[in-house]
């Protein structure tokens, strides 16, 4: 291989090179953020069939209950400078009469909490989720992380305060939850939108 002479390099040359540098830096450093984000709520609202409808755009009848915990990682390019990784943890609902509950909350920024239309037991539930999440972890300044309500099975028919918005509006407002959805893993409703919701309370910019 010729050997290249500094006395023949041009000006030009110096800046095209300098240019291919430059250009190829910008290139790798787009912002990355990996976020831990909860899913929880009483078992059978529907919390796996959500993360996996907005992981891997499947929706599956077979009902299978999650034992303990389970993890999902979901890649949003947020804009053109921003890649944001969300790591999902799917926690069982019998898991609220444990004592793990506190080591999986460790270090999460953000909570979906979930309940079931259909049922209205499952939505008597939520204060009671939204307390143990509070009390067991919160941001560095000590306030709460962020959490949104999904109202899943939109679908079928609805049981109790969820056909009322004003009054869910009114619930969130005093639970301190920053907003709620009508969501459908199964007709895939508002499950992004929820998702995108939350994470610009969890804050990228």
């Amino acid at each position: 291989m010729a050997l290249l002479d500094p006395a023949n390099v041009t000006d030009q040359g110096v800046r095209d090179v300098r240019n291919t540098a430059i250009t190829g830096a910008t290139e790798n450093t787009k912002k990355e953020h990996l976020y831990k984000i909860l899913v929880i709520g009483e078992l059978g609202t529907g919390k796996t069939s959500i993360i996996k409808r907005y992981v891997h755009q499947f929706f599956s009848q077979h009902y299978r209950a999650t034992i303990g915990v389970d993890f999902a990682l979901k890649v949003l390019n947020w804009d053109a400078e921003t890649i944001v990784r969300l790591q999902l943890w799917d926690i069982a609902g019998q898991e609220r009469f444990g004592n793990m509950t506190r080591v999986y909350y460790r270090e999460a920024v953000g909570c979906i909490i979930v309940f079931d239309v259909t049922r209205a037991s499952t939505f008597d539930a939520v204060t009671k989720w939204k307390g143990d999440l509070d009390s067991k972890v919160q941001l560095a300044d000590g306030s709460p992380i962020p959490c949104v309500l999904l109202a899943n099975k939109c679908d079928q028919a609805k049981e109790g305060l969820v056909n009322n918005s004003s009054h869910m509006d009114e619930f969130c407002r005093e639970k301190g939850f920053g907003g709620w959805f009508e969501t459908s893993a199964k007709e895939n409703i508002n499950i992004d939108e929820a998702t995108r919701f939350l994470v610009n309370k969890v804050g990228i910019i």
